[in-house]
């Protein structure tokens, strides 16, 4: 499975030298680290922009604020979810079996690994920030849920599901990948290990077709 993601789109700078593609990847990798290890709140702009050596306003001229530079580690770390179901070869709705074990790995790798640093740091703001974690919200779980979505209309029309709510259908089955397991991970207890990640993924797929299913 690939793990490519998608450029990491970000506020363009009013003026200045074009953006360099390399050192925006290693500001957001950069920040990526200290808002899992700080939280949203206590990250520092300055230290991350020392991680990954620029300048504070380098960082600012990128992503306009501290809150700006999260949604994009956001958006950046969900991306291989979207990219599963709107990538350059579009999953196929004749087969929405394997589309589903396809977009179920992604976001069970998400839900288990990056998704759980920015979790928690968005946790620690939830009512102080309300932005960020608006932010948050519309880069994680609405988008991925949206193109999800799309690819179950894609299904319905091609007759191979059965999909009166695609939303709430797309909804459903991502919660699927975050019971108990998803909490041991935010708890920084031990995570399920690969084989008990392979038999949710299989069981969430069949649970899902045994409901949506043509």
């Amino acid at each position: 499975m690939s793990t490519a993601r998608l450029p990491v789109p970000a506020p363009k700078p009013q003026r200045g030298r074009p953006r360099d593609p390399e050192r925006v990847r290693r500001i957001v990798e950069a920040a990526q680290r200290h808002f899992n290890e700080h939280g949203l709140e206590r990250a520092s702009v300055d230290a991350i922009a020392a991680d990954a050596g620029v300048s504070k306003m380098t960082v600012y001229s990128n992503f306009g604020s501290k809150e700006g530079l999260f949604q994009a580690v956001v958006r950046d770390r969900t991306a291989p979810v979207v990219d599963g179901v709107q990538g350059t070869e579009p999953l196929d709705p004749n087969h929405p079996e394997e589309a589903l074990l396809a977009v179920g790995a992604r976001f069970l790798a998400l839900a288990r690994g990056d998704a759980l640093g920015a979790l928690r740091a968005v946790y620690g703001v939830a009512g102080a920030q309300p932005e960020a974690c608006r932010a948050f919200y519309k880069e994680g779980p609405e988008r991925a849920n949206g193109e999800l979505a799309a690819y179950l209309r894609r299904a319905h029309s091609a007759g191979t599901l059965k999909v009166r709510n695609p939303l709430q259908a797309a909804d459903l089955f991502l919660s699927m990948f975050l019971g108990s397991g998803h909490i041991r991970g935010l708890l920084k207890l031990d995570l399920p290990d690969a084989r008990e990640n392979r038999a949710l993924l299989r069981e969430a797929v069949r649970v899902f077709m045994a409901a949506y299913g043509a």
